[in-house]
């Protein structure tokens, strides 16, 4: 699965990285969240507000992302590319939007431990994404990179307190 779905060729002008969590929740209950293109504020903390631009949340489907202030955005649009109920992998592509993250595209498979360790969910995210003028690739994987972290701790915490429920 990694080398499959996690693994890119970067040109010259573009910077990725990826990201895994270990989440305390069975992976039947973090991929119901992670599915729901429609709805990214179900985890992501920077969402303010999503609304379907095309599409009902299937492969093709496009949504309007409303950012939190504070960020150097405001607003992403984004279209989902691949979604797979069984091997349990999304892929989105931002296509649009007032931020500085061209040709950005993003891949987030979950994988079960062994029920011997509890049915823990690992979540890898990985993304590619081009280098903007005036920026290093440093500064741009790790203004993703921070991001991203944020999103997995958020999915980890809230999956994990909806198990304790």
């Amino acid at each position: 699965m990694v080398n499959t779905y996690h693994t890119s060729k970067l040109c010259s002008n573009q910077c990725g990285s990826s990201l895994v969590q270990t989440i305390d929740a069975p992976l039947p209950l973090v991929w119901s969240l992670i599915r729901r293109f429609e709805n990214p504020q179900g985890y992501k903390l920077f969402v303010k507000k999503c609304t379907m631009v095309a599409g009902d949340g299937g492969i093709g489907s496009v949504r309007e992302v409303m950012v939190t202030s504070g960020l150097p955005a405001g607003v992403s649009v984004e279209r989902l590319d691949k979604l797979d109920d069984e091997k349990h992998v999304l892929k989105f592509s931002i296509i649009g939007g007032d931020h500085r993250l061209a040709n950005y595209s993003s891949t987030i498979t979950l994988h079960e431990e062994e029920e011997k360790y509890g049915g823990k969910t690992v979540a890898i995210e990985s993304y590619v994404v081009d280098v903007p003028a005036g920026s290093s690739g440093e500064d741009t994987c790790c203004f993703a990179n921070t991001i991203i972290a944020c999103n997995l701790r958020s999915l980890a915490k809230i999956t994990e307190q909806m198990v304790c429920k």
